[in-house]
């Protein structure tokens, strides 16, 4: 009998210190500060790659206003739309 009790206490001793384990992971992976230890927020590995994602985001904005214009012709534009055509195009 006292064995029995002695390997109760033995498991439910290592179940709660897995518990603690596991909680403590939780909180301390979810704070954002000792996220950025492991997985930096950095987007672009290079000049280049900043470029061409910015280029590429332009490029994307002037395929959807020209997709629009040619549904439904220049007038279906806004006047905030054109401007940003413009100057989309000017780049």
């Amino acid at each position: 009998m006292m064995l029995l009790l002695c390997i109760f206490f033995i498991r439910m001793t290592l179940i709660i210190i897995l518990l603690l384990v596991v909680a403590i992971g939780f909180f301390v992976f979810k704070n954002k500060s000792v996220k950025n230890i492991f997985q930096p927020d950095q987007k672009y590995y290079t000049i280049d790659d900043e470029f061409n994602a910015k280029r590429k985001e332009r490029q994307d904005e002037i395929d959807k206003l020209l997709s629009k214009i040619g549904e439904n012709g220049l007038n279906d534009l806004t006047e905030k739309e054109r401007k940003r055509l413009d100057e989309l195009s000017k780049k």
